[in-house]
């Protein structure tokens, strides 16, 4: 016997929210454990990670996370879980295995909306893990979380209070070295969010706008208006949504005579996660080697 993988714990989720309006995470997984898995060995249900987590109840709950990439479930509210009709429909053919999971096309938009655009990205998600060495496996999980936790990130952000989004953005690049920033009027501000200064005496200004847009991507009218609400005493700004930049609106900040800076939301996450910036380290993982010059006093 053994434990379940993460994907073999869609259908039992699916079906212990079955007719249930929602559930807190913890009791979900909890509840799945119980009912499909409650007659494992108890040295296989106490089963720790290295930094002491429970093995099933971790897998369980990736497994709902990759439920919620796929949209076989939603998060009605922080820290609750709900069953949406796309799951329902699943659970009515009763499997659901990985490969079909990884191919939903709500899953690729998903990941594809916080993935990197690095141009040498290695494609971790498909790894092959019986050919893989150690450290591919190491990569490929790291990767796995920092997609979840940019995606939930993400999320978080297009739900936050709009003027609150705004702040973020400024307190964003205040970590990330620029100096300190003013927070405009919530009225009249002609479309400028914020104006920090590029070093720390404030020699140079930046101004900023903030969209905290969920589908909307930002347009041409949108850029040509920052470009006209900045004054005299600055050429440089920051356009920053939760969303994307149509084509006309990259064109327009690219033939600008002022310098705008476009970020869209993969970018945005790939900063915070990057500068720690509503992300917090949960755990930190030692890999060692031998220590080869130890030995050379032989």
């Amino acid at each position: 016997m053994e434990l379940p993988k993460y994907h073999e714990t869609f259908i039992p989720i699916l079906e212990t929210l079955n007719n249930k309006e929602s559930l807190k995470s913890r009791e979900l997984a909890l509840q799945v454990r119980d009912k499909y898995y409650s007659d494992l060995p108890r040295e296989l249900l106490n089963q720790k990670t290295r930094t002491g987590a429970n093995v099933l109840i971790d897998r369980i709950l990736w497994g709902k996370s990759y439920l919620k990439m796929a949209k076989f479930v939603s998060y009605p509210q922080r820290g609750m879980v709900q069953m949406t009709e796309k799951g329902k429909k699943a659970l009515e053919i009763g499997e659901l295995p990985l490969e079909q999971l990884q191919n939903d096309p709500d899953f690729i938009n998903h990941r594809e909306s916080v993935k990197s655009k690095k141009e040498n990205d290695v494609e971790l998600d498909k790894i092959n893990v019986e050919n893989a060495s150690p450290q591919d496996l190491i990569d490929s999980g790291f990767s796995d979380i920092e997609t979840e936790v940019k995606t939930e990130l993400l999320e978080r952000l297009k739900e936050i209070d709009p003027y609150y989004f705004e702040k973020v953005i400024l307190i964003l690049l205040k970590k990330m070295g620029y100096g300190d920033y003013v927070e405009t009027s919530k009225s009249g501000d002609g479309g400028i969010d914020g104006i920090i200064n590029e070093d720390k005496l404030g020699l140079e200004k930046i101004y900023t706008q903030a969209k905290r847009y969920n589908e909307n991507k930002v347009r041409e009218k949108d850029i040509r208006n920052f470009i006209g609400a900045m004054s005299g005493d600055t050429s440089k700004g920051v356009f920053i949504t939760t969303s994307t930049f149509d084509d006309s609106a990259v064109k327009k900040a690219r033939e600008a005579h002022h310098t705008i800076i476009l970020i869209d939301g993969a970018k945005l996450v790939d900063l915070m996660h990057q500068y720690n910036v509503g992300v917090q380290v949960k755990t930190v993982y030692e890999v060692k080697e031998v220590d080869n010059d130890f030995f050379e006093g032989e």
